[in-house]
């Protein structure tokens, strides 16, 4: 059974830090550090798993995976399309990311070693990818939730609810 630690990010409201927190913490996490919406944390496969179920009030559960310095869109751009895009995905992945300029990187980096790029696809993506960036820190992650947390799947539709299930919580 694999075991190795990794760092993990939990972003919830601006308000719960300090209770998902304490979730994290019943939950087993060590290194919990609170942030702005956040909350970053250290452990395993296992947790990654347990925190996208049990945690009430996370919104999203990410693994960081890239961490670089940058000013401006550019310098956003060159950083990721040197990462080794090919340890994730390959030009038959479906892949989802927010940031334009972070996915021009991710096709224009398969379209010059391939020929091909994979396809974006803003629902349903095979691999969905998280870009933080604050002042001239960037951070890539995984998003292990996919969907918003507070749309755990026991219900077939939704209508407009008064308040986020999070916040209820």
């Amino acid at each position: 059974m694999n075991t190795e630690k990794f760092e993990i990010v939990a972003k919830t409201f601006q308000g719960l830090e300090d209770v998902l927190a304490e979730e994290l913490k019943n939950l087993g996490a060590e290194d919990i550090e609170i942030g702005r919406r956040m909350v970053s944390f250290h452990g395993d496969k296992t947790l990654l798993y347990k925190t996208n179920l049990a945690c009430r009030t996370a919104l999203r559960i990410l693994k960081p995976i890239y961490k670089f310095e940058a000013s401006n869109p550019d310098e956003v751009y060159e950083k990721m399309k040197a990462f080794e895009w090919d340890t994730l995905l390959s030009p038959e992945t479906t892949f989802s990311i927010v940031t334009y300029r972070a996915k021009d990187a991710i096709a224009d980096y398969f379209m010059e070693k391939t020929g091909k790029r994979p396809s974006v696809r803003l629902n349903g993506a095979e691999l969905v990818l998280n870009l933080h960036i604050s002042h001239m820190s960037c951070t890539l992650s995984l998003d292990s939730s996919g969907e918003s947390l507070h749309k755990r799947g026991y219900r077939v539709g939704q209508t407009e609810a008064p308040i986020n299930e999070v916040l209820a919580a």
